[in-house]
């Protein structure tokens, strides 16, 4: 298991804008050739949107792009004709495809936070895809059969036990709150990479959100 901490992330984005960002892995100017991906996943950022701020239309190609909204509301739209409000509970998936262009604000008058990751297809290309689930729920996991790679979504209270998906790739985001993660303790922020098939059991140490991507390879 290979634990990393929210003040490890690297600092992105332009906070004279009102975006500020953290990067888990390897981004942009941020270059780390130790830590470029773990499983299918390329990007763990979160994002942090003052009202009125967002990012412009900009394009991505060949990446599954999968946020997660913490606070606030984000609008979504893109080139091939979507337009969505995206809320605290709802996972939005837009697949690149071969290339799509999108632009993601927070018009809302509250500040927005949202994990946004960013997956591996296993055959790139092919014509852009989206789509949001609305309130999805812990017992219903989110398949991304293009990546494959399933999201499973995990709200504990405090003194609640999860088991960890068994895979050969596992990866733990602690959106809020606090777990103990075998001998380790993980706060708001925190990450953790588990390889191998048993994962070990997670206690909530206070009420926790938590989500776990399973990856087979």
């Amino acid at each position: 298991m290979d634990v990393r901490r929210s003040g490890d992330r690297y600092p992105g984005g332009e906070p004279e804008a009102g975006i500020e960002s953290r990067h888990a892995f390897s981004f942009g100017p941020h270059y780390d050739p130790d830590n470029l991906r773990f499983g299918a996943i390329l990007a763990c950022n979160e994002e942090h949107l003052a009202p009125g701020a967002g990012f412009d239309e900009h394009p991505h190609s060949h990446t599954e792009i999968v946020t997660w909204v913490v606070e606030g509301e984000l609008t979504h739209r893109d080139s091939t004709g979507h337009e969505t409000r995206v809320r605290p509970g709802d996972v939005q998936r837009l697949s690149s495809g071969g290339g799509v262009r999108h632009v993601e604000r927070n018009d809302g008058t509250v500040p927005l936070t949202f994990v946004q990751m960013w997956l591996a297809p296993r055959d790139p290309g092919g014509a852009p895809g989206y789509e949001v689930v609305r309130g999805i729920a812990d017992s219903t996991p989110y398949d991304v059969p293009a990546a494959g790679a399933m999201l499973h979504v995990r709200r504990l209270a405090a003194g609640g036990r999860t088991e960890l998906p068994g895979a050969s790739h596992v990866y733990v985001h602690v959106v809020r709150g606090a777990v103990r993660l075998g001998g380790t303790e993980l706060a708001a922020g925190d990450a953790a990479r588990v390889t191998g098939e048993a994962g070990p059991q997670t206690l909530a140490v206070s009420d926790a959100e938590l989500l776990v991507w399973e990856m087979p390879e």
